[in-house]
C-alpha cells in the first residue's frame, strides 16, 4: 500500500487532473502507457485487501488452545487412619537374688547378655565356710560342708542390671541382677481419650520403625489408667516377629479409623480449589476440545489420591489432569496421552 501511494502521487505530478483525469491527447504510445500504469495500480490496490481480508480471517478461525493431558476417575480401595506413637519395653521383670548372707565368688554375665533360664549367673560362698574354709569336711568327711551356692536365671531375656560384682559381701535377699523377661515384650501406646473408639482388644495394627520398618502387630491389654497430664491412656501391642528389639525404641502405630473397598478417586492434581480451599472443583471434557468447570465434593485423601462423593463420574468421562490450572469455564483446550498412562 504505500509504494502504491507514493507512486499515485508521482503519477498525479506527471499527469494533471488526478489518477482518472482523462489523459491529453498525446498520441497512441501516450495514452497505452496511460492505462498501463492506471491497471497496475488498480490490481496492487485490490491484491493488497484481499490478503487484509484474508489474514483477518484466518485470525478469526484460529483459536488458543491450551495443551493439557487428561486423565479418569477409578475405583480401589480407601482407607483412613491417625497414627500414635508407641515406645518398646519389657512389661515383666524378674529379679535375681541372694539366698544367703556370704560373697560373690563368681559371676557369669554382664548387662546386656542375652540368658535362657536355668542358666548359672552368680556363685555365692556363706560368710561361715569363708571364714573356717575346709575345717569342717577335716574333721568330718560325712558333713560335705561347702557353704557355696550356684545362683541362675529364673527367666528368659536380658540382663538389664547388674548390681553386684565379684568379691562384694551381700546379705539374704539381697538383689543381684535383673532380667527383662522377652515374652513380655510389647510397644505401649499412649491413646488420646478421643482416639478411643477405635482401639479395641484384638484389633489388628501395623507398627512403622525408624528405620521405615513395618510389622505387624495385635493390641492385647489396656491399663486401667489414664495419664492425667495428657489424658492418654496406654495400650500394650504384641508384635508378630520373632526378631528382638531394644527397649525405649519409639515407633509410630497406624490406626485404621474408616475403609472403604472400592471409592471412586481421581489423582490430587486434577482438583482445584480456590484461595480458602471451600469450594472444589474438576475440568472435565464435553467433547474434543471443550473443558468445563465441574464442582465437586471430596471424601477421604491417601497421599496422591481424592475420593470423589460427588457427582458421580463415568470411567469414560475425561478429567483433566495437567495444564488445567487458572483455566476459565468452557476453555478450549488440546489434550494429549498422560504420560503415566491414562488417555
Amino acid at each position: 500500500m504505500k509504494s502504491g501511494i507514493i507512486m499515485i502521487k508521482i503519477f498525479k505530478t506527471n499527469l494533471p487532473g488526478g489518477f482518472f483525469a482523462p489523459l491529453p491527447w498525446r498520441g497512441v504510445g501516450v495514452r497505452f502507457q496511460g492505462i498501463v500504469v492506471r491497471l497496475f495500480f488498480f490490481l496492487t490496490i485490490m491484491a493488497s485487501c484481499k490478503q487484509k481480508n484474508n489474514s483477518t480471517a484466518d485470525e478469526a478461525t484460529t483459536e488458543t488452545r491450551t495443551p493439557v493431558t487428561v486423565t479418569s476417575v477409578s475405583y480401589a480401595p480407601l482407607q483412613q487412619f491417625i497414627e500414635l506413637n508407641a515406645t518398646s519395653s519389657f512389661l515383666q521383670k524378674s529379679f535375681v537374688k541372694s539366698n544367703l548372707i556370704g560373697y560373690v565368688t563368681k559371676v557369669y554375665v554382664k548387662i546386656g547378655d542375652f540368658v535362657n533360664k536355668g542358666k548359672t549367673l552368680f556363685i555365692l560362698k556363706t560368710k561361715e565356710s569363708e571364714a573356717i574354709g575346709n575345717s569342717v569336711n577335716k574333721l568330718n568327711p560325712d558333713f560335705k560342708f561347702s557353704g557355696v551356692n550356684v545362683i541362675s536365671a529364673n527367666a528368659t531375656g536380658y540382663i538389664t542390671e547388674l548390681n553386684h560384682q565379684q568379691g562384694d559381701y551381700v546379705q539374704d535377699g539381697e538383689q543381684l541382677a535383673v532380667i527383662s523377661d522377652i515374652k513380655s515384650f510389647a510397644f505401649i501406646m499412649n491413646v488420646p481419650y478421643e482416639d478411643k473408639p477405635y482401639v479395641s482388644i484384638g484389633k489388628q495394627v501395623e507398627i512403622i520403625l525408624p528405620d521405615k520398618e513395618r510389622i505387624a502387630g495385635t493390641v492385647s491389654s489396656a491399663m486401667p489408667m489414664m495419664d492425667s497430664v495428657s489424658q492418654t491412656q496406654s495400650y500394650a501391642i504384641h508384635i508378630h516377629s520373632s526378631h528382638i528389639y531394644p527397649q525405649n525404641l519409639i515407633a509410630k502405630v497406624k490406626i485404621i479409623t474408616i475403609s472403604k473397598p472400592a471409592a471412586a478417586t481421581l489423582p490430587k492434581n486434577s482438583i482445584l480449589t480456590d484461595e480458602t480451599q471451600t469450594e472444589f472443583w474438576v475440568m472435565k471434557m464435553i467433547n474434543d476440545s471443550t473443558a468445563v468447570k465441574v464442582p465437586v465434593k471430596k471424601g477421604l485423601e491417601n497421599g496422591d489420591t481424592v475420593e470423589i462423593i460427588s457427582p458421580e463420574f463415568s470411567p469414560k468421562d475425561k478429567i483433566l489432569l495437567n495444564g488445567n490450572y487458572g483455566l476459565s469455564d468452557t476453555a478450549k483446550v488440546k489434550a494429549s496421552p498422560n504420560p503415566s498412562g491414562g488417555e
